[in-house]
C-alpha cells in the first residue's frame, strides 16, 4: 500500500464501496450491457485519422484517443477542436514499436533519458522500458503528452496506454493512476474482479496486489472489462468474431479496442497489420454493426459517461 498511501489524493474515496452497478450509476438497468468501442492510436498518421473521425461521426465507435507524440495530431487536434461532442482521452506512449516509422518523446529528451534508444526515439518494446526508464522520467513524459493535448484544444475525456506500456512497474501504474486523479480523468482500467484480472494475467499483464489496491482504493471510475482484440485478419471472419464477442458480452461496461485505418500506401507503409486496421474501419463504419447492436440489446456508452462519476 505504500505506493498509494503516499500520494495526496484528496479524492480517496472509494468509488467501488457502492452497492450499485456501474450501469446503474450511470442511469441504466443494472443488468444492461453497455459497450464503449474504443480507437486507439489517433494521430498516428493521415489514413488512421480519417479512418477515426468518420467511424467515431457516423460509425460505431464510440470513443478514441490521441498520441501526442505522432506527427498527425496537429490534424487529428484540429478535428476534435470542431466536434467538441467527440469523446476523447489521451493515449499515452511509452514505446514506438515499428521498424520505420518513429517517434520520440514529448518532454526534453535531456529529461527522460531512460526513455530513449540510441538514435532518439522511443523503444520498440515494453521490456527495454521497464529496465530503463525511471519513474520520475515516466511521470515527465506522461504529463508532457498530457499537456500538449490540452494545449491543442482538447479536453481529454479519460486516460489509456499504448501497448499496455504503463502496465510494465508498478511504479509506472501508480504514475499513471496519480496522474488521472490529479487532471480530475479517468484512467482505463478494469475492475479488480477475478476473471479481469485472470484475464490481463493470461494477456501477460504482471497484474498483483500492488496493481489492485490502487484501484479498489481509488477514486476513478474502472471498467468491468475490457477486450483488447479478435483473432481473425480476414474481414469476413473478423467480423464474426467480434459479433460472438458482443453477443455474448455479460452485464456492465465493457470496452472493445479497435485500431481504425483506410487502406492507403501510407497505411501499408507503416505497419504490417494495415488489412487487421482498414478491416476494424470497415466493420466499424458499416451500418450493419449498428443494427447487430441493436438487435443484441446493447447500448453504447463513452469514456465522457464515466468521467461524470467522478464528481459524484
Amino acid at each position: 500500500m505504500r505506493m498509494y498511501l503516499g500520494l495526496t489524493l484528496a479524492l480517496a474515496v472509494s468509488t467501488f464501496a457502492a452497492p450499485e452497478s456501474l450501469p446503474a450509476r450511470l442511469g441504466y438497468a443494472a443488468d444492461a450491457r453497455l459497450l464503449i468501442i474504443h480507437a486507439d492510436d489517433a494521430g498516428l498518421s493521415h489514413g488512421v485519422n480519417v479512418a477515426t473521425a468518420e467511424a467515431i461521426e457516423t460509425g460505431s465507435v464510440s470513443s478514441f484517443s490521441v498520441m501526442a507524440p505522432s506527427p498527425w495530431l496537429p490534424e487529428i487536434a484540429a478535428l476534435c477542436r470542431d466536434n467538441p461532442h467527440w469523446d476523447v482521452g489521451v493515449h499515452l506512449a511509452l514505446t514506438s514499436e515499428w521498424k520505420r516509422y518513429r517517434w520520440g518523446s514529448v518532454a526534453s529528451a535531456a529529461d527522460v533519458p531512460g526513455l530513449l534508444d540510441d538514435d532518439g526515439y522511443m523503444y520498440k518494446d515494453i521490456v527495454s522500458v521497464a529496465l530503463r526508464a525511471k519513474p520520475e522520467e515516466v511521470e515527465r513524459e506522461l504529463r508532457a503528452q498530457i499537456d500538449r493535448v490540452i494545449a491543442l484544444g482538447i479536453d481529454p475525456t479519460h486516460l489509456d496506454t499504448h501497448m499496455g506500456a504503463v502496465y510494465a512497474r508498478p511504479e509506472f501504474f501508480e504514475v499513471y493512476y496519480r496522474l488521472g486523479v490529479e487532471y480530475g480523468i479517468p484512467v482505463m482500467v478494469s475492475s479488480p474482479t477475478g476473471p479481469a484480472i485472470a484475464r490481463a494475467q493470461a494477456e501477460g499483464y504482471p497484474i498483483d496486489d500492488r496493481y489492485l489496491d490502487i484501484v479498489r482504493n481509488g477514486p476513478l471510475p474502472a471498467i468491468d472489462e475490457l477486450i483488447t482484440g479478435v483473432a481473425n485478419d480476414e474481414l469476413d471472419a473478423r467480423t464474426q468474431d467480434y459479433r460472438d464477442v458482443i453477443r455474448g458480452l455479460p452485464a456492465g461496461v465493457t470496452q472493445i479496442i479497435v485500431h481504425l485505418a483506410t487502406d492507403s500506401a501510407e497505411t501499408r507503409a507503416i505497419t504490417s497489420a494495415w488489412r487487421r486496421r482498414h478491416n476494424d474501419y470497415r466493420i466499424f463504419t458499416d451500418p450493419a454493426m449498428a443494427q447487430f447492436l441493436d438487435e443484441q440489446n446493447v447500448k453504447l456508452v463513452g469514456w465522457r459517461d464515466l468521467h461524470a462519476l467522478i464528481a459524484e
